[in-house]
């Protein structure tokens, strides 16, 4: 990572003064800084809540917070509403694919610009945005009828394109605020904080929905966006790393080209991205649960919903306990270890016989899950330069979205044609044979360490 940035405006690279080295070693660390609070003891697997001693980070932190519980309430409402509208299901795949592309191409470009603008600046206007465009969803669903199909998929795709340029921004600025040594807690809260949100918005959804009241779900989701830009107006200022200049589309476009030809060239970055399609590819096992709840596990009550949240348990449980993630140096053998233990849990899951060994292994999957992307997210932020982490986190964003519906697509037609058994078996075990054949085949990958990452930042400071 390049130089620490220096908070004045306009001022260049920090210079640190030499040291005697025949001087007593003391402590550096700045008053209050993320490196003195990591001298002090703490549990060893609790989950590592140092980055939140920082201010700036404790801002963008409550951001993601206050922004996960609406949004994933409107993530239930919107398939909801467009099925109440038209009781077609094809619709509502279709609904999917309306957010999904603008997701991927406002990811890639969004990484761009966060690497061409201030990104303070950029995560305020994309808050707003999407602010706007969630108050503007609670209002068309007082229209008469219920509300207006065109409208509602407009407004879909406004808002996951402002959601592809505003998190992978929010992602870019994370070691600029706690520095190299406190990324992988960070995102372990980060991520924390979406798991939580993940299963606790889709039942208080559920609740409004019984109740007829998606007006107030959407405006849930309005009132946290302002909730965030109001906590992050108190971030300093967060420049690239390089030169800002005004925002043009040519430019931008030119800048996913040059974050694509700069992964080339980095194998170790290359792969965070190789093992998540193969991981979620061949074993993401959503696509299944219908025909299991409807199936093998008919008989045990709100089956689909327990599979359902099956994986964000696993996920959330290991959060909380993820202390220890927060200190792992071989970076790399650990994601691949985690992928592993995804693989297994799969194979475990198609093979269960009943549903709570079903959800068990969900969750051992999850946790899994879990590990992995808090490292490869810490990898791509370590292991990038300052002026392409915006491209980088771009591009990841992309991989998680996508990966998991061409999983479904996989994991259905296999399903259909030889069961869901087969299904699940065959592709946990090609994600454990893939990883082994990753270490191997790209041992930098497997060697990497947190600790010799090429670019190193120190948090801003006011």
């Amino acid at each position: 990572m390049t130089s620490p940035v220096d908070p004045v405006e306009g001022a260049g690279p920090v210079e640190e003064p030499m040291e005697d080295p025949a001087a007593p070693q003391t402590s550096h660390a700045r008053p209050g800084s993320l490196q003195q609070g990591l001298e002090r003891p703490r549990r060893a697997w609790a989950i590592d809540t140092t980055p939140l001693r920082n201010p700036h980070y404790r801002r963008l932190f409550w951001g993601v917070a206050a922004t996960m519980l609406g949004q994933q309430m409107t993530l239930v409402a919107v398939p909801y509403q467009v099925f109440a509208l038209t009781g077609s299901s094809l619709l509502v795949g279709v609904t999917s694919m309306v957010a999904l592309v603008p997701l991927i191409v406002f990811g890639l470009l969004g990484g761009a610009i966060a690497d061409s603008m201030d990104r303070r600046r950029l995560m305020l206007v994309t808050g707003m945005g999407s602010a706007v465009t969630s108050a503007l969803l609670a209002g068309q669903a007082l229209l008469p009828g219920g509300g207006n199909l065109v409208v509602l998929w407009v407004l879909t795709a406004c808002v996951s394109g402002f959601t592809a340029v505003n998190q992978p921004t929010r992602s870019a600025v994370i070691p600029a605020l706690v520095g190299a040594q406190g990324v992988p807690a960070a995102n372990a809260l980060a991520m924390t904080v979406r798991q939580v949100g993940v299963i606790v918005g889709p039942l208080l959804a559920g609740v409004l929905i019984a109740v007829g009241d998606l007006f107030v779900a959407y405006t849930v989701d309005a009132l946290g966006f302002v909730v965030a830009v109001l906590l992050l107006r108190g971030l300093p200022k967060l420049p690239p790393g390089r030169a800002a200049g005004p925002l043009r589309l040519g430019a931008a476009i030119r800048g996913v080209g040059e974050g694509f030809s700069f992964l080339r060239t980095q194998p170790v970055l290359l792969m965070t991205f190789v093992v998540d399609v193969i991981a979620m590819l061949f074993a993401w096992p959503q696509a299944v649960f219908p025909e299991l709840s409807e199936g093998r596990f008919a008989d045990s009550p709100n089956s689909l919903g327990w599979l359902f949240a099956g994986v964000s348990i696993g996920a959330l449980l290991m959060g909380l306990t993820s202390g220890w993630v927060s200190r792992v140096d071989r970076q790399g053998a650990v994601v691949i270890g985690a992928i592993v233990v995804w693989g297994v849990a799969i194979i475990g899951f198609g093979l269960a016989p009943s549903l709570w060994l079903a959800v068990l292994c969900l969750a051992v999957a999850g946790a899994g899950d879990m590990v992995s992307a808090v490292l490869r997210s810490s990898m791509l932020q370590l292991a990038a330069p300052e002026e392409m982490r915006g491209r980088m986190q771009g591009v990841f964003l992309v991989v998680v979205a996508g990966g998991p519906r061409l999983g479904d697509l996989r994991a259905g037609a296999i399903a259909s044609a030889a069961g869901v058994g087969v299904a699940m078996v065959s592709g946990g075990v090609v994600v454990v044979v893939a990883m082994v054949v990753v270490a191997l085949v790209v041992p930098s990958f497997w060697l990497f360490r947190a600790s010799r990452s090429s670019y190193a930042t120190d948090p801003v400071t006011d």
